[in-house]
């Protein structure tokens, strides 16, 4: 017997698309993973040898549930340095089994079945997904490529009903790339706080700007006591399979969702804990670096599918993902990334799994090598100009 819920949960998505491209590689294709979202630099070696000293020395048992101290506190104080987010970490941090595992316990604490939540679009798709468990509903203020992303005031205040509960931001945004600016997050917090309602704010790709500043909606004005922030490791620190996430905010909250983290999972993995620290004890160096890498693959790609007939895009300013339009190419999302698949070698992702905002956009994630790229947009070139 299965229950409702688990008959409502999407099957596929974006490890379907990793799957069936796996297939063709066992066929001796070699293919170019642009589905998959993660940066592709080694992790920190000091938080490899960490990892490693810790697993010797015997640090394989439970944690405290809300995370090891030697963590929080060097997430508080990077968070301070380069985010000016000042939290208490006794209190006011919990440390998760990476930030999937955060939003869930966001979402387990501040909603009831039946609640609304309100979110831009287009949106990571695990959003929907955990709606489905947690028995609400994703309502999508859905935004357009057309007016550069940009939100619509009159068009929150529409969406707001009596069920509505919070509102969930993503910025930099995956997949558009986009970056909620001052202005915008500044109308979010004042229709939060004339509605009362909570911000949920997953900042996971907080330091992969590349124009102006990334600015978390909790620095405002009156914004700190509603608002719930989600980070994590594995992008910052191109650390994906450690599973360090962890969860920001006021502790009458905070006590809640430690409560859910530890019925969920105990806690994070200890000697990953250990490991973390040293990462996040770390000078910006390794970051910095990253992100100069990163922003030049971004202005190299970007302008190659520009050029590309046919092709609707718009910089990216954050994250590390293109998110064209390809409706002019007359075909589906899904058969548009069949042909790039099969004919050029590129996996991508159908826009649809993100949302309607999504719809008619395929994504593709620039976390690769330079020749990887070059060889992407000379293959997808050469396929869709003959279109």
């Amino acid at each position: 017997m299965i229950s409702k819920k688990m008959e409502q949960m999407p099957f596929g998505g974006l490890y379907e698309i990793f799957g069936q491209a796996t297939k063709l590689e066992q066929q001796g294709r070699q293919l170019i993973h642009m589905e998959i979202g993660r940066p592709d630099f080694v992790s920190p070696q000091v938080a490899v040898e960490e990892a490693i000293r810790a697993l010797n020395t015997g640090e394989v048992h439970y944690t405290a549930v809300q995370g090891i101290d030697a963590l929080r506190k060097a997430i508080i104080e990077k968070e301070k340095r380069r985010h000016r987010l000042d939290y208490d970490f006794e209190k006011e941090i919990v440390v998760t089994a990476g930030a999937c595992e955060a939003l869930s316990a966001v979402f387990f604490t501040l909603l009831n079945p039946g609640d609304e939540i309100i979110v831009p679009g287009p949106y990571f798709s695990a959003y929907y997904e955990q709606s489905v468990l947690g028995q609400f509903k994703i309502v999508e203020l859905k935004m357009s490529i057309d007016n550069g992303w940009s939100l619509d005031l009159q068009k929150l205040e529409d969406l707001r009903t009596e069920k509505t509960r919070a509102i969930l931001i993503n910025s930099p945004n995956n997949p558009a790339g986009y970056i909620l600016s001052r202005e915008e997050i500044s109308i979010i917090g004042d229709f939060a706080k004339k509605h009362n309602l909570m911000v949920i704010s997953d900042e996971c790709y907080d330091e992969f700007f590349y124009e102006g500043e990334s600015e978390s909606i909790a620095t405002l004005p009156g914004m700190r006591e509603s608002t719930i922030v989600v980070k994590s490791a594995s992008k910052s620190y191109s650390m994906t399979g450690w599973r360090i996430g962890y969860i920001l905010g006021p502790e009458k909250y905070l006590k809640y969702m430690n409560k859910v983290h530890q019925n969920f999972s105990t806690c994070a993995t200890s000697f990953a804990q250990y490991g973390a620290a040293k990462a996040y004890e770390l000078g910006d160096e390794f970051i910095d670096n990253m992100i100069s890498v990163f922003r030049e693959r971004r202005d190299y790609f970007y302008q190659r599918i520009k050029d590309i007939k046919g092709m609707e895009v718009i910089k990216p300013k954050g994250a590390f993902y293109i998110f064209p339009k390809i409706t002019s190419f007359g075909m589906s999302e899904n058969d548009f990334c069949k042909l790039l698949m099969e004919e050029a070698d590129v996996v991508a992702v159908p826009g649809s799994f993100f949302g309607k905002s999504g719809e008619g956009h395929i994504r593709l994630a620039y976390c690769r090598t330079m020749k990887e790229l070059e060889t992407a947009a000379n293959n997808m070139k050469r396929i869709l100009e003959n279109i």
